[in-house]
């Protein structure tokens, strides 16, 4: 099975802010990108279409032309805890230097860390697994993407970062 993972659009956030699953807008810009998103995909047939539930993926999602995506909680981003909607170089807490060491390890203070978002993604996707779809889109956030291209073997864990796919871009993977 294909499967068609699509980040979702440019945020209207400040640059350096900590936003995770805080159901944030889209960027003024949403329906350039968008467009460019969609050309990518048009003319492709999916079985089905997943997205989060968080407004970002699912206003993709529908301008894309699928408003009826399936919502799925575990395709939402990781959930920053204390840190959702600050700047990362105003938290104040002893915790993030050691997060910023060891991220595909630790917690966020008050949230997950990539472990509990791996786990989230990859229970998705053994279960997507076992349906028989050849074709299916996914439109999620970027922690997502990279948890599922390690599930589908594009890269390991430690390289995952170097992997972030941009604001509407995509990956593909087999499972």
């Amino acid at each position: 099975m294909q499967i068609y993972l699509i980040r979702h659009t440019s945020v209207a956030v400040a640059p350096g802010t900590c936003y995770g699953q805080t159901d944030v807008d889209t960027a003024e810009t949403f329906e350039e990108e968008a467009a460019v998103t969609k050309s990518r995909i048009d003319g492709i047939t999916f079985d089905k279409v997943f997205t989060s539930p968080l407004s970002r993926a699912a206003k993709l999602a529908a301008y894309c032309g699928y408003p009826d995506a399936i919502r799925d909680d575990r395709l939402k981003e990781m959930n920053m805890g204390e840190w959702e909607m600050r700047r990362y170089d105003e938290i104040d807490d002893p915790h993030l230097q050691a997060w910023y060491e060891d991220f595909l390890h630790l917690p966020t203070t008050g949230g997950e860390g990539f472990p509990d978002l791996y786990r989230r993604v990859a229970s998705f996707l053994d279960e997507l697994r076992q349906q028989p779809y050849e074709r299916v889109a996914v439109f999620a956030h970027g922690g997502v993407l990279i948890c599922a291209g390690i599930y589908g073997g594009l890269f390991t864990a430690a390289e995952a970062y170097d992997h972030q796919t941009g604001y509407g871009g995509m990956e593909v993977i087999e499972i």
